[in-house]
């Protein structure tokens, strides 16, 4: 049944430039992985001149030595498993950071600058500042400020300078306890004391004995006839069993 077709499809003949020919090929090229790469795999065989030390090249070398976890642990690898000590002090970090810390928190240090530049201050003695600062000694001073009684600006014989010292000797302690040196040494007795006097008053005033009188120390001598005698002569009288 198919012999006879089968003979027929070694016998048909199709011209290339029909349409559909065409077509065929076309989307072959589309769909061909091999013609899609063939404008690179020419331009890779033609090679390409580029510097090593191009910008672009740096860039790509900086960028991927940042982002590479390898070399960005790389030192911290090494060091693992290495690290017993500095051979000085200075060669430790944490040493270090502690002396710095320590010089900065020293105040001998501190301060050794302002004390070795404190003897090198060369003023001239006619200086602004200078002159200011002795007027205002001067001022402050408690030797120009006091002048003492000895030390007389005016004349003794003055009546404001009898008065001041006549105020002076008034307001002295010693002039005006000296009235009381006569008594020095000479003896004295309390009797009679404004104490003394004031404790008897009161020794007084607390006696019992004076304060309240006894009944049979009073003279009292009752009377016979009065109305209350008599009633009670009579109710004796009346009750007496006799």
């Amino acid at each position: 049944y198919t012999e006879a077709w089968d003979a027929d499809k070694t016998s048909i003949h199709v011209m290339p430039d029909t349409p559909d020919i065409l077509l065929a090929k076309a989307n072959a090229a589309n769909v061909s992985h091999k013609l899609y790469v063939q404008a690179w795999e020419d331009a890779k065989k033609k090679g390409y001149d580029m510097r090593a030390d191009a910008i672009p090249i740096q860039s790509a070398k900086a960028s991927r030595d940042i982002a590479s976890d390898y070399k960005y642990k790389l030192t911290h690898e090494k060091q693992k498993g290495h690290y017993v000590g500095c051979k000085t002090a200075q060669e430790d970090p944490k040493l270090a950071l502690a002396a710095r810390a320590m010089m900065l928190q020293n105040d001998r240090l501190y301060k050794k600058a302002y004390n070795d530049s404190k003897t090198q201050i060369h003023l001239p003695v006619d200086m602004l500042s200078v002159q200011a600062a002795k007027e205002c000694q001067t001022l402050v001073s408690d030797v120009d400020y006091r002048h003492y009684l000895h030390q007389w600006t005016c004349l003794p014989d003055q009546n404001d300078v009898i008065h001041a010292r006549k105020a002076y000797d008034l307001q002295s302690d010693n002039v005006y306890k000296s009235d009381l040196e006569w008594l020095r040494g000479i003896g004295w007795l309390t009797e009679g004391s404004v104490d003394v006097v004031k404790a008897k008053k009161a020794q007084e005033l607390l006696n019992e004995r004076l304060y309240r009188t006894r009944p049979e120390e009073l003279k009292f001598t009752s009377i016979t006839d009065t109305p209350d005698v008599v009633q009670a002569k009579i109710n004796a009288a009346q009750i007496s069993d006799v």
